[in-house]
C-alpha cells in the first residue's frame, strides 16, 4: 500500500491563502459593522429640527438603483454581459422579487408598527428577529447547529434586549404617567405585528442566502436580478406614500453619504450570504448596537452607562461559542 502524504494541508501556501481569506472576511465584517452602527447616529445628523428633511422613501429608491447601477457596472468590468445578451428564463428571475416583495413588507409593517407602540418598545422587541432568523436558517436550509451555538445566539438575543433596555430613559417614567401618559405602550396587535415583522425579517434573509447559492450565477448578475426588483417594487411604493416633499429635496452630503453607505452594505451583505452564512449578518447587527452607540457618544454627545459593558461582554462571548466550531 502507498501512503500519499498530506503535506498541502499544512503547506505555507495554504496556510497564507488562509490568512489572507480570514483577514478579507474581518475586513468585510467590519466595514459591515460601521455601515450598520452609523446609520442611526448619520439620520439624526441630517434632521432640521427635529424632523427628518428629506422624503425617506425617496432614500429607498436610491440606496436600490445604487445597488442596481454598481451592479450592472461589476458585472461590465468582470465581462459577464454576454448573459444579457438574450432575456434570461422567467423561472430563473422570478425567484429574486420575493425578497424585495419581503423587504418592502418589512419596511411598511415598521411605519404600521409606531402606531400601536411606542418606539422604545419597538427596539427592544425587534430582537426577536434574531430567534425567528436562526430557526428559519437551521429549518429551511437543514443546518445542523451544536447545543452551544444555540446558546450564543441566545446570548445574542439576550444582548440585543439587554442594550435596547439599557438606552431607553425610564427616570422619569413616573412623572409621564401623571402628566402625558403612559410613555411606553404597547397593544395586542402591536405584539402581533412584531412578530409578523421578526418571521418576515427572518424568511427574507433566509430565502435570498438560498436562492443566492442555489444558482451557479455569477453574484453580480445576481444582484442585478435583486436590485431590478428592487427598484420596481420601492419605486412604485414611494408613489404611494409620496408626502409633500419632492424626490430629492432635503437631500445634503451626509444624506448621500447614508444612500452610499447603504447600498455598499446591501453589496457586501450579499457576498455574506453567497459564500459565508446568515448567521453571520445577525452577529453583524448585534455588533453594529455597539458601534452605534458609541457614535452616538462620541458625535452626539449621548452618556454610556456602565451597563454597556454587559452587552459588549454577551456579543463576545457569542461569537467565541458559535464560531468556534
Amino acid at each position: 500500500m502507498i501512503v500519499v502524504p498530506n503535506v498541502g494541508s499544512s503547506s505555507p501556501a495554504r496556510i497564507r491563502r488562509e490568512w489572507v481569506k480570514r483577514i478579507l472576511w474581518g475586513v468585510l465584517f467590519g466595514l459591515m459593522v460601521l455601515i450598520y452602527g452609523s446609520h442611526a447616529p448619520l439620520i439624526t445628523l441630517t434632521k432640521v429640527d427635529g424632523q427628518v428633511p428629506f422624503n425617506p422613501s425617496s432614500c429607498v429608491v436610491m440606496i436600490e438603483l445604487s445597488k442596481l447601477l454598481i451592479s450592472l457596472l461589476t458585472l461590465v468590468l468582470t465581462g459577464g454581459t454576454s448573459s444579457l445578451r438574450s432575456p434570461p428564463p422567467l423561472v430563473l428571475v422570478a425567484p429574486y422579487g420575493v425578497p424585495a416583495i419581503l423587504y418592502a413588507l418589512n419596511n411598511n409593517l415598521v411605519v404600521l408598527m409606531q402606531v400601536h407602540m411606542d418606539p422604545s418598545s419597538y427596539q427592544v422587541l425587534s430582537n426577536l428577529k434574531i430567534a425567528s432568523t436562526a430557526l428559519l436558517y437551521s429549518f429551511c436550509l437543514g443546518k445542523r447547529l451544536w447545543p452551544s451555538q444555540w446558546f450564543a445566539l441566545g446570548l445574542l438575543l439576550g444582548a440585543g434586549v439587554c442594550h435596547s433596555y439599557s438606552s431607553l430613559d425610564l427616570g422619569d417614567q413616573e412623572k409621564a404617567d401623571t402628566e402625558e401618559g403612559p410613555r411606553l405602550y404597547i397593544t395586542v396587535w402591536g405584539v402581533f405585528l412584531v412578530l409578523v415583522y421578526c418571521c418576515v425579517s427572518g424568511l427574507a434573509a433566509v430565502y435570498t442566502e438560498m436562492v443566492l447559492k442555489s444558482q451557479k450565477l455569477p453574484l453580480s448578475l445576481q444582484n442585478l436580478y435583486l436590485y431590478v426588483f428592487g427598484v420596481a417594487i420601492n419605486g412604485l411604493s414611494s408613489l404611494f406614500v409620496a408626502g409633500e416633499k419632492s424626490f430629492l429635496e432635503g437631500y445634503s452630503a451626509v444624506v448621500w453619504v447614508i444612500i452610499a453607505g447603504q447600498a455598499a452594505n446591501g453589496l457586501l451583505m450579499s457576498v455574506v450570504l453567497k459564500h459565508g452564512s446568515g448567521i453571520t449578518r445577525l452577529f453583524v447587527i448585534s455588533c453594529s448596537m455597539l458601534v452605534n452607540a458609541l457614535l452616538s457618544w462620541a458625535i452626539l454627545g449621548l452618556q454610556l452607562t456602565p451597563f454597556f459593558l454587559l452587552p459588549v461582554s454577551m456579543i463576545g462571548l457569542a461569537a467565541y461559542l458559535y464560531y468556534r466550531w
